[in-house]
């Protein structure tokens, strides 16, 4: 039986979020799979949808319709290429920030740490610096950083000295050689959960998310029309906090600025005040939803 490309994450209820209008301009800045995409494109008449994503193992998934624009590059140039297609707002965007099933089974894409392969993680395999480049060529501040920052682990200073003292021997260019280099770091019976972590860290920093994220949101404000939907999936607490603060303020600080009579003044609205998780029957469908919380917020008019 051949494995599923991705199974979509709270399909229903991020769609439900953009409230869709028949004639609508709508962008699904991850298509992946084309799960979301497809959901969203069933809701349409003759509206149109945007697609992005860098990873060429995509373009496989794509819709054949000429109401479809499959987009091959990072989301973060989502205003360049919208307005390539004359485009200066929409009526909803989506993002569903988690790496595809896909990525993760795949072993030479080197994600996950059940295969051995190339330490590579690259969503863009176009792009230079791979996973084994930032493990080799970092100082041990700026490993320490990364792991601290983008893992949350906790002996972040031993596990980066690990790393530089492993590969003064010999470089690190496989998932093995990698778990090898640090498994005195590693806790026993916590194995999985501490290389999650330290996976999560390296890919992060590989492909450049929290960056990425930053100035895809700053864009979505010009893009979204008045009463436009901005629906957000995500998987770790650093995503979830960005998103969380840049719906709540209209920047990344959290505060919100109010006038002279108090009224808070925020180009977005948060349409669900409780972030949405998904039930326990879509997490034993799909553990990997497990993470996954999903924002939903509204522009101002």
């Amino acid at each position: 039986m051949e494995r599923e490309y991705h199974v979509p994450v709270l399909l229903a209820e991020s769609v439900d979020g953009l409230e869709i209008k028949a004639n609508g301009d709508y962008v699904d800045v991850t298509f992946g799979g084309g799960g979301h995409s497809r959901e969203i494109f069933s809701r349409l008449k003759t509206g149109r949808l945007f697609a992005f994503d860098q990873d060429e193992d995509a373009a496989v998934n794509i819709i054949h319709d000429e109401r479809f624009f499959f987009i091959r590059h990072n989301f973060k140039y989502i205003r360049n290429f919208l307005r390539y297609y004359d485009v200066e707002q929409v009526d909803g965007i989506l993002a569903d920030l988690g790496v595809s099933s896909h990525d993760f089974d795949v072993a030479e894409r080197g994600f996950s740490f059940r295969f051995d392969g190339d330490l590579d993680m690259r969503m863009n395999r176009d792009s230079t610096q791979s996973a084994a480049d930032i493990v080799n060529t970092f100082t041990e501040d700026q490993l320490r950083t990364m792991f601290r920052e983008y893992g949350e682990i906790d002996n972040a200073g031993r596990l980066a000295k690990q790393l530089v003292f492993a590969r003064d021997s010999k470089p690190i260019k496989t998932i093995e050689q990698f778990k090898e280099s640090i498994a005195p770091c590693v806790p026993k019976f916590q194995e999985s959960k501490y290389l999650a972590k330290v996976f999560q860290a390296l890919r992060i920093e590989t492909n450049k998310e929290m960056d990425v994220l930053h100035e895809f949101l700053e864009q979505s404000i010009q893009l979204l029309k008045p009463g436009g939907r901005l629906v957000v999936i995500t998987y770790h607490s650093l995503e979830d906090r960005m998103v969380k603060n840049f719906i709540k303020s209209g920047d990344f600080s959290g505060k919100q600025e109010k006038d002279f009579f108090g009224n808070v003044e925020s180009p977005l609205v948060a349409i669900n005040r409780k972030v949405i998780v998904p039930n326990e029957e879509e997490i034993e469908r799909n553990p990997r939803a497990r993470s996954a919380k999903l924002r939903i917020a509204e522009k101002n008019a």
